[in-house]
């Protein structure tokens, strides 16, 4: 990662956070905690600290200068908001070339079309410049919302894995959807 990570779409600016703005990310962690719970693993008190926050942005960073994941944030074209958030995760090259997706936004910005926008110019930089072939975001079934926003982007349903994942405390069934790089 010589130079930083930058997207722009119409209404949205997407990029790591460097660690001096563990309070932006604190204020969004904060306003959102009980709209994002449902949809989370339980998370302990300093996630929501600025010392958290602070450290979470440079594990952050250390994981994208390692290839190893990218969380970025969804920032308002002045970069005074944070509307949401996604992260390519647990990235695997050689002949796999993939990384799973997850993503959140705030629940004031919820129904706007924001995430999608956002998405939509995140999937054309993971299949250019960090040239993966497969991107694969799982959802859980009562998450309607989120499965129609993965189809609209162009995932398709894989499977099915039972208590797949412990979210808000409990291990919950997931569908398993992939988006494949058309050319290349």
């Amino acid at each position: 990662m010589s130079e930083p990570i930058r997207m722009r779409t119409a209404r949205t600016v997407i990029r790591l956070l460097d660690a001096d703005e563990a309070e932006l990310l604190l204020r969004y962690r904060l306003e959102n905690r009980e709209h994002l719970a449902p949809w989370e693993p339980l998370r302990t008190e300093s996630h929501y600290s600025l010392d958290g926050c602070r450290q979470a942005i440079e594990a952050g960073l250390e994981a994208a200068r390692g290839d190893r994941g990218y969380p970025f944030v969804v920032l308002s074209p002045d970069g005074a908001e944070v509307l949401g958030s996604f992260t390519f995760a647990n990235v695997v090259r050689g002949v796999f070339q993939a990384c799973h997706l997850g993503y959140g936004i705030a629940s004031r910005h919820e129904g706007k079309g924001l995430m999608g926008e956002a998405l939509d110019a995140a999937l054309r930089y993971a299949f250019g410049p960090l040239d993966f072939h497969r991107v694969m975001a799982n959802y859980m079934p009562r998450n309607e919302r989120s499965g129609l926003l993965l189809a609209r982007l162009g995932f398709e349903k894989e499977g099915y894995a039972k208590r797949y994942l412990k979210i808000d405390g409990l291990w919950e069934d997931h569908v398993l959807t992939a988006k494949i790089r058309t050319q290349g």
